[in-house]
């Protein structure tokens, strides 16, 4: 057995163990008396060095949280400290959020709301922006969690801003913003690089936009009327979401796809037409959680190509004014997301209204350029007002005598009406003469209907009263709201009504068609429309009252006129007296009409005598 030997250090080292705790034994006696101030100060102190410590133990946590969860795209979901990136040109300023890559906000330089507040399109909280897609080990990732690394160049005078989310050196996705120097046009790319071997591309990458329309104008009920989601499909194709309700649509073969805010929009354009995707829309201007602040919510889902296991697009967007000249100035065929109506009416406001408008307002103050625009349609109607009122002469004249028949023939409807298509015959008066020139005048009606309320060269234009010709021109706030009616009195609709009134009160009394027993009365119903007219428009465009105003007065007047100068009532009475005595004609509709009438009248004599 192997004797112990003495170790010198290990007795040193048993002396120094004993003095340290000797030492520590003395640090930390016991006070007989502490006062507050040295308890808080050292406090303070082990909480000075307590708190870096626990900073740096719950960063370490979360990054292994982290890498946990998302495996190598951990990189992705790291704060990088990059700000926002700014771009801006002749008409935009352009935030990009570099955590998501995505739009902060879109400010159109030279227009502001309803307030004279800057106009934004996007601000920070109503646009999301998002890239959804999956890897072969199981995850669902969304880029609107990832931080991205920004970089900025020019070339060939644009701004170009790209933003990577690096895995390493050669794995990333990448977003590139680009931005001419004076257009509405923001382009757009987003491409995987060196991703290929960890995508599963067995399920579809999905773009997801959504944006939440601000309201930009005096009356959200009227600016909501024209605020919609459009899309454009197939070759020429243009269709639209529900403009009251909630809706949601698949759609195919789509060019682009409008968020339309009344005068402004904001429009996807794929570089190439996208197989199928999914637009959506839902009304906030009735929901109190809203308030008066959003018309309404816009979004889309649209999947991503794989091309060689790597997903990637490009898009270009508008984000502009809802003006038909500047939108067609891009030639993409994103004129048509305005409604201006389809068939005729669409047709008259392209190549007659608008251009028309366009030229008078490039001389004249709006205001006039609509009282102008009005005085050269009524002329160019006038021919057609003018047969209606010498047909309505006619029946005038004719009254007494059908009058007489209705008498004559009361127990006989047949023969009653028989006798009365004679006389229309034989005097050249025909009953329907005074609803065919209304039907022909109904197009420019419903046409500059349509018109009015989509001129963006009206928006912000003052008349008299009416600071903004393409809002309410209101005179009297009430405080309180009338169904139906609103918050406010215009006084252009009030105008109109009054000058519509007065056309009607001309017109009913000309007519002579007998009241029938259970139709409704029609003077009752024309009378209604001044009404109508007062409550309808009071949250429209003053410039449709406006032009309706005018309108009627040009009526009212050109018909004074035709009665007075142009046309003479005993003169029209003396050529139907004439035309009495000539042979009944036997050709053309009336005289077949007749003759039907008389065979329908001898059957029934046939079968009476049986």
């Amino acid at each position: 057995m192997e004797e112990k030997r003495f170790d010198p250090y290990q007795f040193i080292g048993f002396v120094l163990i004993a003095l340290i705790l000797t030492w520590m034994l003395y640090v930390n006696r016991p006070d007989e008396v502490v006062s507050p101030e040295v308890k808080q100060s050292s406090t303070e102190s082990v909480n000075e060095q307590v708190q870096p410590a626990l900073t740096k133990l719950n960063d370490s946590l979360n990054r292994i949280s982290i890498e946990t969860t998302y495996g190598i795209f951990s990189n992705w979901m790291t704060k990088n400290g990059a700000k926002k990136q700014e771009l801006e040109n002749k008409e935009l300023i352009i935030h990009v959020n570099p955590k998501g890559g995505v739009l902060s906000l879109v400010r159109l330089k030279n227009y502001t709301d309803y307030l004279d507040q800057p106009l934004d399109l996007i601000k920070e909280g109503n646009n999301k922006f998002n890239i959804q897609f999956s890897t072969k080990d199981g995850r669902r990732l969304n880029s609107r969690d990832f931080y991205f690394y920004p970089s900025m160049n020019a070339e060939n005078g644009k701004q170009i801003l790209s933003l990577k989310a690096n895995i390493s050196k050669n794995q990333y996705l990448e977003f590139i913003y680009s931005i001419d120097p004076d257009k509405f046009l923001v382009h757009f790319s987003l491409k995987s690089y060196g991703l290929a071997s960890v995508l599963d591309t067995s399920q579809p990458a999905i773009l997801e936009w959504e944006n939440t329309a601000y309201r930009n104008s005096k009356s959200i009920d009227y600016e909501n009327r024209y605020t919609e989601l459009t899309y454009g499909y197939e070759d020429d194709k243009i269709d639209y979401l529900s403009l009251t309700s909630s809706d949601e649509e698949t759609v195919e073969d789509v060019r682009w796809v409008s968020f339309r805010q009344h005068f402004f929009s904001a429009i996807i354009i794929p570089e190439k037409p996208v197989n199928q995707l999914i637009v959506s829309s839902e009304n906030l201007s009735n929901e109190e959680a809203f308030g008066d602040e959003f018309t309404k919510k816009f979004g889309l889902k649209l999947p991503l190509v794989y091309n060689s296991n790597e997903f990637g697009s490009n898009f270009d967007y508008y984000f502009g004014i809802t003006d038909y000249k500047t939108l067609s100035s891009y030639e993409r065929d994103l004129e048509s997301s305005i409604p201006v109506g389809w068939g005729i009416f669409g047709w008259l406001n392209r190549f007659v209204f608008m251009p028309l408008f366009g030229f008078l307002s490039s001389f004249l103050p709006h205001g006039f350029a609509i009282i102008l625009m009005t005085i050269l349609v009524r002329l160019a109607m006038s021919p057609v007002t003018y047969k209606s009122y010498v047909s309505q002469i006619k029946m005038k004249v004719l009254r007494p005598e059908i009058e007489e028949l209705n008498k004559k023939y009361k127990d006989n409807a047949v023969k009653r009406q028989q006798e009365t298509m004679s006389l229309y015959n034989r005097a050249g008066a025909n009953p329907m003469a005074g609803c065919i020139p209304a039907l022909l005048q109904l197009p420019v009606f419903y046409a500059l209907f349509t018109f009015f309320p989509i001129a963006f060269e009206l928006r912000k234009k003052s008349f008299l009263w009416a600071d903004d010709l393409s809002s309410y021109d209101s005179i009297l706030d009430l405080g309180f709201s009338i169904p139906f009616y609103g918050d406010h009195v215009s006084l252009f609709p009030i105008l109109a009504s009054i000058a519509i009134f007065f056309y009607t009160q001309m017109t009913t009394g000309q007519q002579t068609m007998p009241q029938q027993p259970g139709m409704p009365n029609m003077k009752v119903i024309m009378y209604l429309m001044p009404v109508m007219m007062l409550f309808f428009f009071n949250n429209y465009a003053s410039g449709l009252s406006l032009y309706y105003f005018v309108s009627n007065l040009l009526t009212i007047s050109l018909m004074l006129v035709i009665k007075n100068y142009i046309i003479d009532d005993q003169k029209i009475h003396a050529e139907i007296e004439e035309n009495k005595k000539k042979p009944k004609k036997t050709g053309g509709f009336a005289a077949r009409l007749q003759k039907a009438m008389e065979e329908a009248e001898k059957q029934k004599n046939r079968r009476v005598k049986k």
